[in-house]
């Protein structure tokens, strides 16, 4: 570990997670944000991926939604990285508080961390739009449960992935939850997130504690407020 983030970590006593897609990509999952992203969705589907994964064009092309959310955004196979696992770890060790994150790959919870605030839902969870029931991944992407692509529910309604996606609100008591975790914190280490996603990004005003730690590759707008910026790969920085 970075010995400036050891030395942080060592004299906290409530330290609060913030991450983004940074923290996931070093599991091999990719930020749909980046260039490559949208030059391969708008070359193959003709859309953005902002646009494919709104609420409206869920409704409008529910089938195409679900050819691009299986092929980008699932990932099964994918594993918990260092920076998963020294979270876990922080927290078993009675440091760490909370995790507070934008993906929706259920890393953080698979490497063992249990207070997990998911601002933007999870791939894992799927529900029944017509019954409330809820299914898991394997459900949506086997073959059996879909007619045309489009995952069905025994009860005959469309399964939809407990997802925020564009249009859509965030949910009031994971926000309620992150925003007191972080307004207790005495730390609060930013990880693998350049800070331009709202409202996500405006959780961090909630922070009045002592020590800001931003780790991230690239500049972020927050860099000039914070006690600690380490410009480096999450994960190496936050090895055990």
């Amino acid at each position: 570990m970075d010995e400036r983030l050891k030395k942080v970590i060592d004299e906290s006593r409530n330290i609060v997670f913030f991450g983004g897609a940074g923290v996931s990509t070093e599991s091999n999952i990719p930020d749909f944000r980046s260039e490559s992203g949208l030059y391969h969705a708008q070359q193959k589907y003709g859309y953005s991926p902002e646009s494919m994964l709104s609420h409206s064009f869920y409704e409008q092309k529910t089938k195409l939604f679900y050819q691009y959310y299986k092929e980008n955004l699932i990932y099964p196979d994918a594993q918990p990285n260092d920076a998963h696992k020294a979270l876990a770890k922080l927290e078993e060790m009675g440091k760490l508080k909370a995790v507070v994150t934008q993906n929706i790959d259920g890393l953080h919870q698979k490497a063992g961390s249990r207070n997990v605030f998911e601002l933007h839902g999870s791939v894992l969870r799927n529900y029944c739009q017509r019954c409330g029931k809820f299914h898991d991944l394997d459900y949506i992407m086997d073959e059996a449960n879909c007619r045309d692509g489009i995952p069905y529910c025994q009860c005959g309604g469309i399964v939809k992935p407990d997802v925020v996606l564009y249009e859509e609100m965030l949910d009031d008591n994971c926000i309620s939850g992150a925003v007191s975790a972080i307004s207790k914190a005495d730390t609060l280490i930013i990880g693998g997130t350049s800070l331009a996603v709202y409202p996500a990004a405006g959780l961090i005003n909630y922070f009045k504690g002592k020590n800001l730690v931003l780790i991230n590759k690239t500049e972020t707008p927050y860099d000039n407020r914070a006690s600690l910026v380490i410009y480096d790969a999450i994960g190496k920085v936050m090895k055990f």
